[in-house]
């Protein structure tokens, strides 16, 4: 009996034992995975919610946080926010999505403000069969650095800093040379030379000019005009971009074309990337004036219909309408500061548009979503194809009058971060939006080929403006400019200005109307 006591004493014993082990080791519950970095979840959180292809990206799944250690860990392999937000880009057909390191500097440029010298690129081309590649100014801002210098459109740019432009044996800008070119966006101040370009490829320096860049707001209303020949008058404007600051510029110059009686309209896009699209529904308004303005949803005088992703409902979707009214904002703080009355043209049957690879997004929903009432003819070259467009997500919680991720006032102060994610597709009033690769000129015409010789804006000579007038009128035998068939396009390693090929919503903007 003494027996069987002590050997139960024992097993109890043991059975202590083993538990005291397993609390003080093996049988702990795991610590909770921490995470290293709330933007990483904002990242995710965000692009969850309104990435248009979000249902197509395994790691946005719904479900992914649902474990919330796993998921803290998938979150935690990534050392930045910008290297998981490029990790859950759908690649295969986004090429436009971006994450902001700075959003107040985002949303400036938005309105128009930027640091700069007041240039647009023109066309970079190289020389003739030579090694050698000149930047041609597209355009000089009114009030900037460049005007001031007494640069201008046409001017030819064979130095920055002394460093001139070549390209290798690939036929591509050697690794200095994009260095020297990028200059015009990456450097406070820069010293150019100009030269000029004999019909023999022979480069001959003239003057030198150092601007330093100032903060300003650019109005994107370049030139207007009234050009008159053939018996018509024709409106020409020269648009930069859809600044939604500078809607009441836009509105004056259409009340400049009215009230000549213009019963044509050229408009050159040739330097556009886009920007916000009420400006672009506000300017399709201006153009075709007989369009029943507002109410006109159920009619089907549509001009363009927004997409969202399948996740939020696969028939959710907004339209733009045509307005009556311009919609004006101030040009600091880009806040709605009221409306007016618009200037609207009638009788505009057609449209020309001039074009180049730079014509993006807004540009192109003008040409898609007038097709349906007005026939529009592109002269130039293939624009660039975008037809989606993005909103600002920032790291802010949604309340009764936002959606979550879009409150700009109320984001979060710990950082500066947000995305710029593709959220929607537009479409026309037919549903078409099949302009991905761009659109094809109806008459090709290479501006690239005429660099020696580019003229002024608005000058009848001028190669795109003067092909556009040539068709409109049936003039083809005025065109007679030179052209160099030996020069070619240089484009890759260029920089371009933040934000200077997009499609916006932005947050300020009168809302579309739900369909």
């Amino acid at each position: 009996m003494k027996k069987t006591v002590l050997l139960l004493s024992g097993l109890f014993l043991f059975i202590a034992s083993c538990d005291k082990n397993d609390d003080d080791g093996g049988g702990e519950t795991p610590q909770a995975v921490t995470l290293n970095n709330e933007i990483n979840e904002f990242i995710w959180k965000g692009l969850n919610h309104w990435y248009y292809w979000q249902p197509d990206v395994t790691n946005l799944a719904d479900t992914k946080d649902d474990d919330q250690d796993a998921f803290y860990t998938y979150l935690n392999s990534y050392s930045t926010p910008e290297d998981l937000f490029k990790a859950l880009k759908y690649e295969e057909k986004d090429d436009f999505s971006w994450y902001i390191e700075d959003v107040d500097e985002q949303l400036a440029s938005f309105n128009g403000i930027s640091t700069t010298y007041g240039i647009t690129r023109g066309p970079l081309v190289r020389v003739g069969t030579t090694n050698k590649v000149v930047q041609v100014i597209g355009s000089v801002a009114a009030g900037s650095p460049a005007e001031a210098a007494g640069l201008k459109r046409g001017d030819i740019i064979s130095t920055f800093d002394g460093g001139d432009l070549t390209i290798n044996e690939e036929g591509k800008l050697t690794s200095q040379s994009i260095t020297n070119v990028n200059k015009l966006y990456t450097q406070e101040s820069v010293t150019l030379g100009l030269a000029t370009v004999s019909e023999t490829d022979v480069i001959t320096p003239t003057e030198e000019k150092s601007i330093t860049a100032q903060t300003l707001s650019i109005n994107p209303v370049h030139h207007t005009s009234v050009i008159e020949e053939g018996g018509r008058k024709i409106g020409y404007l020269v648009y930069e971009g859809f600044r939604g600051t500078y809607n009441g510029e836009l509105n004056d110059a259409f009340g400049e074309l009215k009230a000549a009686g213009v019963n044509e309209l050229i408009l050159d896009f040739r330097y556009n990337g886009g920007g916000s699209v009420l400006s672009s529904a506000l300017l399709a308004s201006m153009i075709y004036g007989e369009a029943t303005a507002e109410t006109n949803t159920v009619s089907g005088e549509v001009f363009a219909e927004l997409k969202y992703n399948a996740k939020r409902d696969a028939n959710n979707s907004s339209v733009y309408p045509f307005f009556e009214d311009v919609f004006l904002y101030d040009k600091t703080t880009g806040a709605y500061s009221g409306a007016t009355d618009m200037n609207r043209l009638t009788g505009i049957t057609r449209l020309y548009v001039l074009g180049t690879e730079r014509t993006a997004s807004a540009s192109e929903m003008i040409i898609n979503g007038l097709r349906p009432y007005i026939n529009v003819k592109v002269i130039g070259e293939k624009t660039t194809g975008k037809n989606e467009g993005s909103i600002t997500v920032v790291d802010a919680p949604g309340n009764s009058n936002t959606e979550p991720y879009t409150d700009t006032d109320n984001r979060s102060t710990k950082h500066t971060v947000g995305m710029q994610p593709i959220v929607f597709q537009i479409f026309n009033k037919l549903g078409e939006n099949d302009y991905g690769d761009g659109f094809v000129p109806d008459v090709e015409v290479k501006e690239y080929e005429y660099y020696k010789n580019i003229k002024p804006f608005g000058d009848t000579n001028e190669v795109l403006l003067r092909a556009a007038l040539d068709d409109m009128l049936g003039t083809a035998g005025k065109f007679d400019l030179q052209k160099d068939t030996d020069a070619a396009k240089v484009t890759k390693g260029v920089t371009y200005p933040k934000f200077s090929s997009e499609m916006y919503i932005m947050p300020n903007d009168i809302k579309p109307t739900s369909k």
